[in-house]
C-alpha cells in the first residue's frame, strides 16, 4: 500500500459482532433467493429508510459513472455527494476482481440490448 492509501474497511471489521455476522449471512442468503428484480426493489424499500436507499443508489451511480470515466468532481457535482464517497468508489474499482464489477458489466451488457 502506497503511503497515504487507506485500506477499504470490510464488514468483517473487529468491530461487527458474531451476531450481525451471522445476520448478513441470513440476510444474504434471503436475498439471493429472491427472484424478480421488483422483489429486490421491494426489499430495497422495506428494509432501508428513504436516505439509506439514496445512499445506495448513490453509491451505484457513482460506479456507473466512474466506469464511464467521468471526472470526480463532475460526479460530486451531478450527484451532490462529497469527494470522498467518490474516491472510496474510485479505489474499490481499482481492486481485482469484485462483485461490483461483475454487476456493472452485467448492466452494461443490459443496455446495450435495449440500445442505451
Amino acid at each position: 500500500m502506497k503511503s497515504g492509501d487507506k485500506k477499504v474497511k470490510t464488514i468483517d471489521s473487529p468491530q461487527l459482532s458474531r451476531e450481525l455476522k451471522e445476520a448478513r449471512s441470513e440476510l444474504a442468503t434471503a436475498f439471493s433467493k429472491l427472484s424478480k428484480p421488483e422483489e429486490v426493489e421491494q426489499a430495497f424499500i422495506d428494509f432501508l429508510t428513504v436516505g439509506e436507499q439514496r445512499d445506495l443508489y448513490s453509491r451505484w451511480l457513482i460506479f456507473k459513472m466512474l466506469e464511464a470515466g467521468e471526472k470526480q468532481r463532475d460526479i460530486s457535482k451531478k450527484l451532490g455527494v462529497s469527494l470522498c464517497k467518490i474516491t472510496r468508489g474510485s479505489r474499490f474499482l481499482k481492486s481485482s476482481n469484485t462483485i461490483v464489477k461483475r454487476m456493472l458489466a452485467d448492466a452494461r451488457e443490459k443496455d446495450a440490448e435495449n440500445g442505451n
